[in-house]
């Protein structure tokens, strides 16, 4: 299939949003908020927002280089670049990778539909301990977790089989910008809140006193998985951009949106929390058990408004997860499209029906099937371990080598400049980060995971 045969995105805008609806995601929404309540606000902003800059985008590059040169599914890419070596493993590594997130990703997906009938219902109401407790009793459900497991799946799968245009793009340019205006709704009930400037401060105004190398290696490591970089994503997108497509200027854009709606997250939660004394740095729960009661507190004397700041906040993490999810569906179901010689609808019903039983079986690991284990985790907990944490850095560390010191300089500038049609002044900054500064910066947050640095 050549470049002309090949399906493309129809426009600059269907490119950024699509790609950025791939980067932004509950990452963003749910695990960007945390770890900044954790590793102390504003510092944490400060020293995330330079990784972005200067390990995110030049590894965005990276593989926008590779997936539209090569004009293919992930595998493919890297196995017609890399000329018969070992190197062509990574492009199957990162198609494994991203069905394992997508069927486990799913299951976080589903929770928010959850969450969403609730806030309709009017069941979110009552003391923390009933919180904590509603949660944990839905969680262990051995029904409706994957229902909305497999109900997630079918709204991914009805945009997947649609096409590039027609699917994606089209999607892209509804959902993103419903994100967007559901947060701003979300930001300014929050920040309108008595003591909410608290928040905002403790997010705007850094304490670098605080700074230490924890802080450092997590902001690394979130802008590493924010950017949804090493799981194929982004390099399959790309094999849909056209010739005219600025790869730099791209990354540029889609990571200041990406980053946007970090921070943006940040000024919806943060300012609710101090709002109603709440501790910022409640960590992974922080979503799920400790936010419908900052909702509920914090809108105490309007309830109506609670009720409807609840549902568009649960509706915001739905959108950016699915953004997401329809962005690691493509992966696996291109990767079979092409690579099997299917069918485009054939290939994603094999995704969907896959990866529903996958992730069904990681719901039913926290609950009914509990004794499903490796080591001392749930399946699902292994499998969030094992891809954010190993394969997910290990992916991105060989996707550097492979740019920086594998393919011809000659190619990869050629792709940066468009073939010579922009100015290729960053050129030699790029390659000097992809060969040298981001594969040191990854191997450290991989060694930071397992308590070696």
């Amino acid at each position: 299939m050549t470049q002309l045969e090949r399906a493309s995105f129809g426009s600059k805008l269907g490119v950024i949003l699509a790609t950025a609806g791939s980067a932004v995601g509950l990452g963003n929404v749910w695990r960007f908020p945390y770890m900044a309540g954790e590793y102390g606000g504003a510092a944490f902003i400060v020293i995330y927002v330079g990784c972005v800059l200067l390990f995110g985008i030049p590894c965005m590059v990276s593989e926008f280089i590779i997936g539209r040169h090569a004009a293919s599914n992930t595998a493919r890419a890297y196995r017609s670049l890399a000329g018969g070596t070992p190197w062509a493993a990574i492009g199957y590594f990162g198609v494994f990778t991203g069905l394992l997130i997508t069927s486990y990703y799913a299951v976080v997906a589903g929770w928010c539909l959850q969450y969403i009938a609730a806030s309709l219902l009017g069941q979110l109401h009552g003391s923390p301990e009933f919180f904590a407790e509603y949660f944990a009793t839905f969680e262990k459900d051995p029904f409706k977790p994957v229902f909305w497991t497999v109900a997630i799946f079918l709204i991914t799968h009805y945009v997947i089989i649609h096409g590039v245009r027609g699917g994606i793009e089209k999607a892209s340019k509804l959902l993103m910008p419903a994100l967007f205006v559901l947060l701003l709704i979300v930001v300014v009930s929050a920040c309108l809140l008595p003591g909410a400037f608290e928040g905002v401060k403790f997010l705007f105004k850094p304490d670098f006193s605080k700074v230490g190398g924890d802080v450092f290696l997590g902001a690394l490591g979130q802008s590493f998985y924010s950017l949804s970089i090493g799981m194929g994503c982004l390099c399959t997108y790309a094999s849909y951009f056209s010739r005219q497509t600025n790869l730099m200027k791209s990354a540029v854009q889609i990571g200041v949106l990406d980053t946007s709606v970090a921070i943006l997250a940040g000024l919806m939660i943060f300012p609710a929390a101090f709002s109603v004394g709440i501790n910022p740095d409640s960590g992974p729960s922080l979503v799920f058990i400790t936010l419908p009661n900052v909702f509920q507190q914090a809108f105490a004397s309007l309830p109506v408004v609670g009720y409807v700041v609840g549902f568009a906040f649960y509706a915001l993490l739905a959108l950016a997860a699915i953004t997401s999810l329809i962005s690691l569906h493509e992966v696996t179901t291109a990767f079979i499209h092409e690579e099997m010689h299917t069918t485009r609808k054939r290939a994603a019903w094999t995704v969907t029906i896959l990866c529903s039983v996958i992730g069904a079986v990681c719901s039913l690991s926290l609950g009914k099937l509990d004794f499903l284990k490796i080591g001392d985790r749930s399946l699902f907990d292994f499998f969030d371990f094992i891809t954010g944490q190993v394969m997910l850095p290990v992916g991105g560390f060989f996707t550097c080598l492979f740019v920086g010191w594998y393919l011809p300089h000659k190619m990869v500038r050629d792709e940066f400049s468009n073939w010579g049609t922009l100015r290729g002044k960053l050129f030699h900054t790029y390659l000097f980060c992809i060969k040298f500064v981001c594969p040191i910066c990854i191997l450290m947050i991989f060694l930071h995971q397992f308590g070696w640095i």
